[in-house]
Order: C-alpha cells, then structure tokens, then sequence
C-alpha cells in the first residue's frame, strides 16, 4: 500500500534534512516553464510572437513509439481498445499511469462509444487509486501537446501533505524522493489487478 504522509515526510528529511530544500528539477530547461530569474527576481517570460505549430511525437502516425510498443514505459493492464502505463522507474507521487488508446488517434478523434468506455475507464481508475490508503486525491491530465497518440496521466498524490497539492504534481513528482521500488510494484499489481476485475485482464 502506498506510503504514509509520515513515511513521505521522513524520506524528504532523510534526504535533505528537517530544514533543507528538495533539489531543483530541470524545469528552467523546459522550452514550457513560463518564469525565468531576472535581476534576482522570478518574473514571467515575455510571450514570444506567434509561430507554427511544432508537430508532436508520432503525428499522423508515423514513427509513434506508442504504436511500436511502448517505448520506455511499461504496461500493467489492456482490454481490446486500451492499455494502461506506468513510467519505467518510480517518481516522487505514490503513482503515475497513463491509460493509453492502442489504436492511434488524438482526443478529439474518439468515436462516441469509445468516449463512453474512457469515461468508464478513467471513473473505475480513480475510484480504486483514491480508495489506496494514504492516496488524498488522483489528477487526470490530458495535455496533448508532446505526442498526437492519445495518452491520459493519472497522478496520485499523497493525503495530507499540504503543500503536494494541485497543478504542480508533475514538479512534485520530479521532486520528492521515491517510494521503495516494492511498494510502488505492490501499488501498481493492485491496480491493474482491480481494474481486472471491472473489465480486461492484468499483465503483473
């Protein structure tokens, strides 16, 4: 079962001390981070003109590592229409999947049947996360813009830790030091092993 608000806490402290800070992600590196440091002071980025769109990973089909296989990540759970992912190595969140469409199509391009079924996917997902001791909220994110290939994250966050809430999960995540890899594994089995029950088979 996931880690403890207490558990979480003690890591970060082993890691850097009760008063020290987690070390910077590489978020200034992003093309995306939308601050940069000017004259000490963290300012907005001065908006650039508009531009072409950049193509995504895989548009139109052509070179999509998710249609290859599955590139780095790997999969826990499938029916005939969907996948579910996990990222190769743990993160700071508890648990981080994403439910991924093995046919190659965009968001918008989901048949009215095949919407319903992500609807139904995604509600069963954050009932059985949200249900995991110790998990306060999932974030379903869909952002669209790295790989056409529709792919939709589910971040668990841990209960209780004020300040691990909201839009920065992904940050959190780069941040907080891991859980042992046993448990994230466990957390993840349980998962698909849940949604197994529901509908499609797990892979763990």
């Amino acid at each position: 079962m996931p880690e403890s608000a207490e558990e979480i806490h003690a890591r970060v402290t082993a890691a850097v001390g009760a008063d020290g800070r987690l070390p910077m992600p590489p978020v200034e590196d992003w093309d995306i981070f939308p601050w940069e440091v000017v004259d000490g002071a963290m300012v907005p980025k001065v908006v650039p003109p508009p531009a072409d769109e950049e193509p995504r990973r895989g548009e139109g089909g052509v070179d999509c590592f998710q249609c290859a296989g599955d590139g780095e990540a790997i999969r826990i759970w499938e029916n005939d229409r969907w996948k579910l992912n996990h990222p190769p190595r743990p993160g700071g969140m508890p648990l981080v999947v994403w439910l991924v469409s093995k046919d190659h199509l965009d968001y918008a391009d989901m048949s009215d049947e095949l919407a319903a079924e992500y609807g139904r996917l995604s509600a069963w997902l954050c009932r059985i996360i949200e249900r995991m001791p110790d998990i306060g909220r999932v974030h379903v994110c869909r952002w669209g813009d790295g790989s056409e290939h529709l792919h939709v994250w589910f971040i668990a966050r841990p209960a209780r830790l004020s300040l691990i809430r909201g839009s920065m999960a992904v940050e959190w995540n780069e941040m907080l030091p891991p859980p042992p890899e046993v448990v994230w594994r466990a957390d993840l089995a349980y998962v698909a092993e849940r949604l197994a029950n529901h509908d499609g088979w797990t892979l763990v």
